[in-house]
């Protein structure tokens, strides 16, 4: 999710799930210790709680950064070891990482040294040829001695050439079973299925195999699939906010931090996807893409997009015949 979940996004997410635990974008330990960790670990205390995911592998600057980021106050220091992409395998980050075990303990041991917060891993099943069961179980086995007892596992392997980053989401097949024969094998050790999963149906079905699910793109893409995760998940059946009572939550924020130099449109990108399925979100889109873009960008044009969405669905509404759109709670008033 690199570029992705920054803390704009997050904030946003927020806004749907209480209980979720929101990830970092991956940050190299070299980005923290040679650039601007303000800019990198600098978040809202609304987006807790909330893990830092770290890529390096050098045992003693990832635990630097990892104290870093429990100064930070963040609630769980994550090592990627599943990013496939070149870019990172070049700074032995990420995939690659698979085939030092022994290495990679090295890395949680240290991190655990230097912080009391949680520190956990996601990792693939597999690198190309190094993909048999048996491997990753030694594995989980390696950095379990570590002291790491939660692991995150994208049920994919990845081909560490010959395949983008892209295809490495989507052309190696998914493989859930190897990640609940490690919850079978490794019953003390908290699993966390990662890859394919689109929606709280899959997600609660993987639930009786593994201990929890990560879900990436597809909420990214959709953020109103978290809206009823609190209640399914975890059991918490508070009011569901509507997509336009988030848009509306969301001004606030935006108000703010355009009053400490960010742009609209760094913002707003992460936006696009909230009405997703619904009639007229193409609207909502375009004005968002053609004017957030703008220097003097406020937050006026966010609510104008949402007023074009709702005059569209009820244009539409009206031409179909209908005394009232089905969908009006995703974007009429407050709440």
């Amino acid at each position: 999710m690199l570029d992705w979940t920054d803390r704009h996004c997050r904030y946003l997410l927020r806004l749907f799930t209480t209980h979720s635990l929101l990830y970092t974008e991956m940050v190299t330990s070299g980005a923290l210790l040679h650039g601007d960790p303000e800019r990198f670990l600098r978040h809202d205390a609304a987006e807790h709680p909330l893990a830092l995911q770290l890529g390096g592998s050098d045992p003693v600057a990832l635990s630097e950064c990892a104290r870093m980021g429990a100064d930070f106050g963040y609630d769980e220091i994550n090592l990627n070891v599943g990013c496939p992409s070149d870019r990172v395998q070049s700074g032995r980050i990420g995939a690659c990482l698979m085939a030092e075990p022994g290495l990679v303990a090295e890395c949680i041991a240290a991190m655990k040294h230097a912080v009391s917060v949680p520190v956990t891993i996601k990792t693939r099943i597999g690198i190309d040829n190094r993909d048999s069961y048996e491997e990753l179980a030694h594995f989980i086995a390696c950095v379990q001695a570590a002291g790491c007892d939660t692991f995150v596992i994208h049920a994919r392997k990845a081909y560490l050439q010959g395949l983008s980053p892209k295809e490495n989401r989507t052309v190696p097949p998914l493989n859930y079973a190897f990640a609940w024969r490690i919850k079978q094998e490794f019953p003390d050790l908290e699993i966390i299925v990662n890859g394919g999963i689109e929606n709280l149906d899959q997600a609660a079905a993987q639930l009786d195999k593994v201990d929890g699910v990560m879900l990436g793109r597809a909420v990214y893409h959709n953020p109103s699939l978290l809206a009823n995760v609190d209640a399914r998940i975890f059991n918490d059946p508070h009011p569901v906010p509507t997509c336009a009572a988030i848009v509306h939550s969301m001004i606030p924020y935006i108000d703010r931090e355009l009053k400490r130099g960010s742009r609209l449109k760094h913002i707003t990108r992460h936006m696009l996807g909230l009405f997703h399925g619904v009639p007229g979100a193409r609207h909502w889109r375009r004005h968002l893409s053609e004017n957030a873009p703008q220097a003097d960008a406020g937050s006026e044009v966010v609510i104008q997009a949402l007023e074009q969405l709702a005059r569209a669905n009820d244009s539409a509404n009206e031409s179909a015949g209908g005394t009232g759109s089905p969908t009006s709670g995703y974007y009429h008033g407050h709440g």
